[in-house]
This record gives structure tokens, C-alpha cells and sequence, in this order.
């Protein structure tokens, strides 16, 4: 359960038991199960995070509503956008292991999620994460109903692939950029969940044994004559 569930639900009730103290009770009803919703949309459950070497995982529970190809400082990246709605959980997670390189935070709008102009003008965390030589970015874009974007994380702070990093509250998008030798393994209307639903594989270098010069073997008294 993230916090912010205990403090909505918690005013609720508060707010619960004065009305039904200065009134009836059946007037408190609805910010009861107002509470109650609040402590369900905050849920955090745990998730079985893949060591599978070179996958990147899902940042965060929801549909797969996007996978095309777009250019991010003249590199062509892919791209996989995830819709979330009010029912899914919304914490977001990292995905892949390494090191946080950047963070930046961009003012906007509020436009539907599922709008293809929401990636550009809405509100968002762009966090650039890189690792094993590879480098993901992946965004926290609000939506028509979200207006807060949480990331508990700086630059140069060390994340684990899956590892919980914030979460974006009441229905947003996630997208994720790329390398474009990576292979996807979701198609567009999937269903996924945070952090243990593999989006893509990125091709993994296997290290170099060193090279051991065979020494050779030692010339007999025999052979040198």
C-alpha cells in the first residue's frame, strides 16, 4: 500500500464521521466507500521480477495502446505506450537496472492519455536510466484526470530493474524509448503489469574469454641436438 492511501482514506472517514455525527448516518455512506476506493487504488502489490539478461521490464501496470518508432535527439528510437486507467495500480517501477543519468520534469497539459499529442504537451517526468551500456528513457505523462506525478529518485541514484521508483495518481501513460535492435515481445491491446511483464529484449554481448597463449613445451636435450 503507498501512503498517499492511508492520508486520502483517512480524511474520508474523518469527513464520515462528522457528517454522520451532525446528521444520519446513511449521508456518510458515500465517503465510506470514497475510503475504501482510496486504500484499493493505492494497492502496491509485489511482482516477480524476470532475471532474464537484457529484458526490459514494464514500468507500470495497463494496456499497451502504441508501439512505433520515433526520432529523440536525431536517434530513432522505439517506443511502447501504456494506458493507465483508474483501475490500475500506478506505481511505476524501473525498467531495467542501472544508473539514473536524467530527470526532467516538463510542464504541460492535461490532455486524454490516449491522445497522441498527450506524449509531447502534457505534463511529464522524462527519466533517462542507463545500464550494461544501454540506455532506456522512460516518461511519466499525467492525463486528463492526474495532476500529481510522483519520482522519489535523483541523478545518479543506482535503481534495480523493477525496482518501485514513484507513481502518477488517477489515470496517466508511461511510455518507453529504446534501442531499435531490440525485440518486442507485446503487441498493441496486451494487457501488462509493473515490473514483471517483459516488453522487450535487447541483445546481451556475451564477455570475451581472454586469450592464454599455450606455452610451449620445453625442448629435450634430445631434439636441441
Amino acid at each position: 500500500m503507498v501512503r498517499d492511501g492511508y492520508f486520502y482514506a483517512a480524511g474520508c472517514l474523518v469527513a464520515a464521521v462528522l457528517i454522520a455525527w451532525l446528521t444520519h448516518w446513511p449521508f456518510a455512506l458515500p465517503l465510506l466507500l470514497l475510503a475504501a476506493f482510496f486504500l484499493w487504488f493505492f494497492r502496491d502489490p509485489e511482482r516477480f521480477i524476470t532475471t532474464l539478461p537484457g529484458a526490459i521490464v514494464s514500468p507500470a501496470d495497463g494496456k499497451i495502446t502504441d508501439i512505433s518508432s520515433v526520432t529523440v535527439h536525431e536517434k530513432t528510437l522505439l517506443r511502447i505506450s501504456i494506458f493507465l486507467n483508474v483501475f490500475d495500480v500506478h506505481v511505476n517501477r524501473s525498467p531495467i537496472t542501472g544508473v539514473i543519468r536524467d530527470v526532467h520534469y516538463q510542464e504541460g497539459k492535461f490532455l486524454n492519455a490516449m491522445s497522441a499529442n498527450s506524449a509531447e504537451e502534457n505534463e511529464q517526468n522524462i527519466v533517462t536510466v542507463e545500464g550494461d551500456g544501454r540506455t532506456v528513457i522512460f516518461k511519466q505523462i499525467a492525463g486528463l484526470i492526474a495532476r500529481r506525478i510522483v519520482f522519489n529518485f535523483k541523478v545518479g541514484d543506482h535503481v534495480a530493474r523493477g525496482q518501485r521508483v514513484g507513481l502518477i495518481k488517477f489515470g496517466s501513460r508511461v511510455d518507453i524509448l529504446f534501442d531499435r535492435d531490440a525485440v518486442i515481445s507485446v503487441k498493441v491491446g496486451e494487457r501488462v503489469k509493473g515490473g514483471q511483464s517483459v516488453l522487450a529484449l535487447l541483445p546481451v554481448q556475451e564477455p570475451v574469454a581472454p586469450l592464454h597463449e599455450n606455452p610451449g613445451r620445453e625442448i629435450t636435450e634430445r631434439e636441441a641436438h
